[in-house]
């Protein structure tokens, strides 16, 4: 029986010398391929889309060029502008109403009063023509965007390509003061260090000169998509990107679609849809003991009382929201037809969302931060494009799913990303939190004034913060 069992064994020991190595290398390949997918950074799929008439061409490629754009204006659309605003009823503002209760009327009449006899378009058109506008058509409509170079590079100095973004109801003329400080910081005094931008200003499409798309489903992602392709367009393979409102959305959509292209991320609001029991707790416990939960003093005096700051003050303020992302059509009928309607609509945000207490004010404190040229340019821009109702519809195509179920609430943010939290801003968002989304977060900075329109109201805090983060970015 031994010798019989001697063939046996060495038949059992070859097997084994086979199945050991075998299972071992199984095992070890498995481990290797989780270790490496657990580093692998999710993107969104880019994908592809069509948003021009009717349907997407078979043949014939789409064409590439970027031809220089012009505003211009003409006797007929002012004159129509000046009958239409002559034609305005008014109803009485509410006794001792100041804001509260939107865009006092009384002072509405003095607005309109400026914008027919003092304003002058033909003027502003030259304000808005003085840098650089092209126009170039991807997936089917044209996109409009302002490229600003530095007129002088100093020696050895690299130019960096940073592309902003707007948001709603803003436009690409609130970027208008930033832009000199970006591409020419020591002319304007600030200290850039080694840092100079060139600066692309695109419009969201369906927003001011760039085409509306004329198919459903046009978000952020498609947006997000569409600027990428606009910037290697222009011929740039790696870019830093800045938004804010919408524009925090898009730029965040594109470092989660193309990492690789995006050297740095800056924003100056962030959106984080994360909820549950956790964040329940930290709220809680946030105000009492903030330290405990990862949130600084800075934090805690931002956030709280909670339930006035996050809840009945955010309800107060996105009425316009709900219209917007359920039937955006009916209301911007009447904002389409009224320069006036639409002036309410528009500059009642810039009132409000610049500072809260301006609500307390007979004249919404307009004129405290901006001029009525500045914030009339700004209504111009939707007036003689007839973009307020796509414009509008921007939150229906963005806010009718679930937020949490959409790719880009599953997918985290791995770009170096800077951000600037200005005290005004409609909602707080502390490092801890946004940390959940912003995985690589180089820059966290309370700014010590300004609300929502950051470029527009706080120029040059929010291009130092800029530059800061970008310094930082390049000694990685």
């Amino acid at each position: 029986p031994t010798i019989l069992c001697l063939p046996r064994s060495f038949e059992c020991s070859q097997k084994n010398a086979v199945l050991v190595p075998a299972a071992v290398l199984g095992i070890g390949g498995m481990l290797v391929f989780w270790l490496r997918s657990r580093h692998k950074i999710q993107t969104i799929e880019m994908g592809d889309g069509w948003w021009g008439s009717g349907e997407k061409p078979l043949k014939g490629e789409e064409d590439e060029s970027i031809r220089p754009f012009k505003i211009e204006t003409s006797d007929k659309e002012i004159e129509d502008l000046h009958r239409r605003l002559e034609q305005a009823r008014y109803t009485p503002p509410l006794e001792g109403a100041a804001f509260h209760y939107g865009f006092n009327s009384n002072y509405l009449q003095k607005v309109v009063a400026y914008w027919r006899n003092q304003f002058d378009w033909r003027k502003q058109v030259e304000v808005l023509n003085k840098y650089p506008h092209f126009q170039t058509t991807i997936e089917g409509i044209d996109i409009h965007f302002i490229h600003v170079k530095p007129s002088y590079i100093p020696h050895g100095r690299a130019v960096r390509p940073l592309l902003m973004v707007h948001g709603w109801p803003g436009s690409f003329y609130e970027f208008y003061k930033i832009i000199p400080l970006l591409t020419e910081p020591a002319r304007h005094g600030l200290d850039g260090g080694d840092v100079v931008f060139e600066v692309i200003c695109p419009s969201i499409p369906g927003y001011g000169f760039s085409e509306a798309p004329h198919q459903k489903g046009f978000d952020s992602i498609a947006t997000a998509r569409i600027f990428h392709k606009l910037m290697n367009r222009l011929g740039f393979k790696q870019y830093y990107l800045q938004g804010g409102d919408w524009g925090s959305l898009i730029t965040t959509n594109m470092a989660q679609m193309l990492p690789q292209s995006v050297k740095g991320l800056h924003l100056n609001v962030i959106f984080v849809s994360k909820q549950g029991l956790g964040r329940i707790i930290s709220v809680m416990l946030g105000a009492y003991v903030p330290w405990l939960v990862g949130l600084t003093r800075e934090d805690a005096q931002r956030m709280y009382p909670f339930i006035q700051k996050n809840i009945y003050d955010l309800l107060r303020e996105s009425g316009y929201l709900h219209i917007q992302a359920t039937k955006p059509d009916t209301a911007g009928c009447g904002l389409n037809d009224s320069p006036v309607g639409l002036a309410a609509y528009i500059l009642e945000k810039f009132s409000t969302w610049t500072h809260s207490s301006f609500l307390n004010q007979e004249d919404g404190a307009l004129e405290s931060k901006y001029s009525l040229d500045d914030l009339l340019t700004n209504v111009m821009i939707y007036w003689v494009t007839s973009s307020i109702v796509p414009s509008m519809r921007f939150y229906k195509e963005n806010i009718s799913r679930d937020p949490g179920l959409t790719a880009n609430a599953r997918t985290g943010v791995y770009v170096p990303t800077g951000i600037a939290a200005f005290p005004q801003e409609l909602a707080h968002t502390p490092r801890t939190w946004a940390k959940e989304t912003f995985k690589n977060i180089i820059t966290y900075n309370y700014m010590p004034r300004g609300g929502h329109f950051a470029a527009f109201e706080e120029p040059e805090l929010l291009a130092q913060d800029i530059m800061h983060f970008v310094r930082k970015v390049g000694q990685l």
